[in-house]
């Protein structure tokens, strides 16, 4: 890469700590904001400083909110509560348009080998949502071995309450990230899901 003017390169190392993001695409995008006009820069900047401000995890379902609880948790039906590992997987599901209940952001899954458990999770707040009201609890964790093994958990612990659990039907590859499937597969998956 080539040398630039100290604020340059920090702009393009700020770019580098988004995921995804390597030095070619940090250096393409810090310097497609130098081509903005001022008024661009302002309001791209002013835009990441407002959803900073303003964007919080709702209280309920944990997903991203300007209101708590979010527009899902107050408008859904609550009787089916879709289970996922990320605020990016609510996107994914919601751009379907096909699902009405509401979701769980669990905020990742369990992963021994990283140091991160139950208590790391919002697995206490998702229990506390099983209510006689919740007739159904979708699984839509990723198909990593991780999520497969925090699928299973929380399905051992549902059925305890005599909820019924499904877990999305296979179609999204194994390993794969939710966000990344395509919407007629995840659409599909949704459609299929299997009782756990």
């Amino acid at each position: 890469m080539a040398d630039y003017i100290e604020p340059i390169e920090k702009l393009i190392r700020e770019f580098c700590k988004l995921p995804g993001v390597g030095a070619k695409t940090a250096q393409r995008y810090a310097l497609t904001v130098l081509s903005m006009t001022e008024q661009e820069a302002a309001e791209f900047a002013a835009a990441l400083t407002d959803a900073k401000q303003k964007v919080h995890i709702c209280s309920v379902c944990g997903n991203y909110t300007d209101r708590d609880p979010c527009r899902i948790c107050a408008a859904r039906d609550r009787s089916v509560i879709c289970v996922v590992q990320e605020a990016k997987d609510v996107m994914a599901i919601e751009r379907l348009g096909e699902y009405h209940g509401v979701y769980h952001v669990l905020g990742g899954v369990l992963s021994p080998l990283k140091g991160v458990g139950i208590e790391d999770l919002r697995m206490a707040q998702l229990f506390k949502r099983l209510t006689a009201d919740v007739k159904e609890v979708i699984l839509a964790t990723d198909t990593s071995a991780e999520g497969e093994a925090t699928a299973t958990y929380i399905a051992r612990f549902v059925k305890q309450y005599g909820i019924k659990v499904t877990r999305l039907a296979q179609g999204i590859s194994i390993g794969s990230e939710l966000q990344y499937a395509d919407e007629v597969t995840l659409s599909r998956a949704f459609a299929n899901r299997r009782e756990v």
